[in-house]
């Protein structure tokens, strides 16, 4: 497997030919949702590695703070913050116990989420809170909570993490879908509004990806976990939003592994 980027360094590893961004975050402060694991906890990964100190948020406190010890163990500055995205009390608490930690916030990457594989039929009205709590409203309450800093700063880089799902319609997932489109439409909307603040706003929309999602929704994807996409995959390509030069804005990203098929 070859990741593509702009340019970089190759290493191997696993067998595997990995091609990483060259990109510098030293002096940079990145705040995570959702990462106590999968995609989240990639991205911390990688951009700890670029050399931003990291704030994690998160509803499981405990896998916070293991993964916190773990990047400390690195050299890391890393502050675990337990939060629950669907409360905008929290959200705020979040981001200022981040700028209160390390005076400023420069990347926020909304990655939090979950989904109920039912059919409209089947879902009762709190199968439609949990999904567009957590997946849209929670995207919404991170922006919000961290805009006045980023306008005061004129500066700064939001990286939500959308789906395949907010641009095809899949039957069982309407609830999810919707919540997947409103992430794609609420971040074009949110980047109009503050593009002449300096601030950029990315949407990864990755197919199927080697994460729990699918059986946590309850249903399963019936490619072989090593074809699809990999969490290290989505934090490459969340990397290459924000090393992109600073007139560029990546709209969104769709991202299939080629096991999936796109039609």
């Amino acid at each position: 497997m070859v990741h593509v980027a702009l340019a970089g360094r190759a290493t191997q590893g696993d067998g595997q030919l990995i091609v990483q961004l060259d990109f510098d975050l030293n002096g940079k402060v990145t705040v995570v949702t959702g990462a106590s694991s999968g995609i989240g906890t990639a991205i911390a990964r990688r951009f700890a590695a670029a050399g931003s100190r990291i704030v994690l948020a998160a509803r499981r406190e405990a896998k916070l703070h293991e993964l916190a010890e773990s990047l400390r163990a690195d050299g890391v500055e890393a502050l675990p913050c337990a939060t629950d995205v669907t409360d905008y009390r929290q959200v705020e608490a979040l981001m200022d116990a981040a700028v209160r930690q390390f005076g400023q916030v420069d990347i926020l990457v909304n990655n939090a989420g979950n989904a109920l594989a039912k059919t409209v039929a089947e879902s009762t009205p709190d199968d439609f809170d949990f999904q567009i709590d957590v997946n849209l409203k929670g995207v919404c309450y991170g922006c919000r909570a961290v805009l006045p800093h980023m306008i005061e700063r004129r500066q700064g880089q939001i990286i939500n993490l959308g789906s395949i799902c907010s641009v095809r319609h899949f039957p069982n997932y309407a609830a999810y879908v919707a919540a997947k489109w409103g992430v794609l439409g609420f971040s074009r909307s949110l980047y109009e509004e503050v593009r002449t603040h300096g601030i950029r706003v990315n949407v990864l929309c990755p197919a199927a990806v080697n994460t729990p999602w699918a059986e946590l929704a309850g249903s399963e994807l019936p490619w072989p976990r090593e074809e699809r996409l990999q969490p290290e995959d989505l934090a490459e390509m969340a990397l290459l939003c924000v090393a992109a030069p600073r007139r560029v804005q990546i709209e969104s990203i769709i991202a299939w592994p080629m096991c999936e098929p796109t039609v």
